[in-house]
């Protein structure tokens, strides 16, 4: 079994734009042919740029986490999947918005096999209690959907364990997910976790000097770094499963820019990120768009472990499925490794 305890703890410009966008393809363009997968020597093959949800197969019979999964993309992956007959469990913090949300899978899926868990990313305590739970009661784990995330609040804060709120829920939370429920997902024949990165991670840079942002504080790059974190995660989580022999598949994937309630619970409708989003929303997709790259990695069957997949061409924030491209400094195997070390020390987490 998986291990996890909690030690205590003594972590601008706006993200993406365009030009930025256009930077992060040429150099990712660079390194995709052999970087972009995680320790697998197979060349990685693109998707159908129209794949959509008449292509996903079958999920009968299979288990998902999906954590966030009351709003937003989360709960498209989560709808998505339980109409395809998986069993389905949402995790998310929130018991109320839970249950409303099973009631509205249901009135369009109504043989939905869907439950709700309660869990706090940004409190080990939590995680771990879920995956106690998860480990009781659960044959096995065919597939862990990694969501859930804040964006930018304007001031900083902490996690009970004393974590940088974001680099908290969007990163740590999710490596503490994935160990504790290791054992589940190495009892599936064909296990699959996907990871969800933003184009934002071209912009991050993981500051090992400062990781929880106690020097100086930038909203928006504490939470680049919290999603190239969960990019580096997903690769690194792929070369220790093909070393450990732990047979499960890592991929990540990110949605473009999609409309959900991230801006708003973040930054803030009325910020300048929030009125320059809002004044652009209708350019960028639907958060049942921006889910596809990631039900794409959790459930085609030519998806490839190592991958990372999201919109793809001139505009990466709403451009057709394809590979992403892989920003350089989630190519820095060592760096990942060492993040992985760093997260363990961090917070007593340990995989095996």
């Amino acid at each position: 079994m998986t291990n996890i305890r909690t030690q205590p703890l003594s972590i601008g410009r706006r993200l993406y734009r365009s030009g930025l966008v256009a930077v992060g393809l040429l150099l990712g363009g660079l390194l995709l042919g052999g970087l972009l997968q995680a320790g697998s020597a197979l060349a990685q093959s693109s998707p159908k740029p129209d794949w959509n949800l008449t292509d996903m197969p079958s999920q009968a019979g299979r288990i998902f986490l999906v954590t966030g999964g009351t709003s937003g993309m989360g709960y498209e992956d989560a709808k998505a999947l339980a109409g395809a007959g998986a069993r389905v469990v949402i995790a998310a913090r929130n018991r109320q918005r839970g249950e409303e949300t099973i009631a509205r899978i249901r009135q369009q899926h109504p043989q939905a096999q869907v439950q709700f868990e309660a869990v706090d990313l940004a409190d080990l305590a939590s995680v771990r209690a879920l995956g106690e739970r998860l480990n009781a009661t659960l044959p096995r784990l065919d597939g862990l959907i990694n969501n859930a995330a804040i964006m930018a609040p304007p001031q900083r804060g902490t996690s009970a364990d004393g974590f940088e709120m974001q680099l908290a829920t969007n990163y740590i939370g999710h490596f503490a997910l994935t160990a504790q429920v290791l054992p589940l997902l190495r009892k599936s024949d064909s296990a699959r976790v996907v990871t969800l990165s933003s184009i934002a991670a071209a912009r991050g840079r993981i500051n090992f000097a400062d990781l929880q942002s106690e020097q100086s504080y930038d909203a928006y790059a504490a939470y680049a770094q919290s999603k190239l974190a969960c990019l580096m995660f997903a690769f690194e989580l792929q070369r220790r499963s093909d070393s450990e022999g732990w047979g499960i598949q890592s991929l990540a994937a990110h949605p473009g820019v999609a409309v959900t309630e991230l801006i708003a619970r973040g930054p803030g409708l009325d910020s300048e990120f929030g009125r320059n989003w809002a004044r652009d929303r209708d350019h960028y997709h639907s958060a049942a768009q921006g889910a596809l790259p990631t039900l794409y990695a959790a459930t085609a069957p030519e998806a490839q472990a190592g991958a990372y997949y999201g919109p793809t061409g001139q505009d990466e924030r709403r451009g057709p499925l394809g590979l992403a491209t892989v920003p350089p400094a989630a190519s820095d195997a060592e760096a990942a490794a060492r993040l992985w070390t760093v997260t363990e020390r961090l917070t007593g987490i340990g995989y095996r």
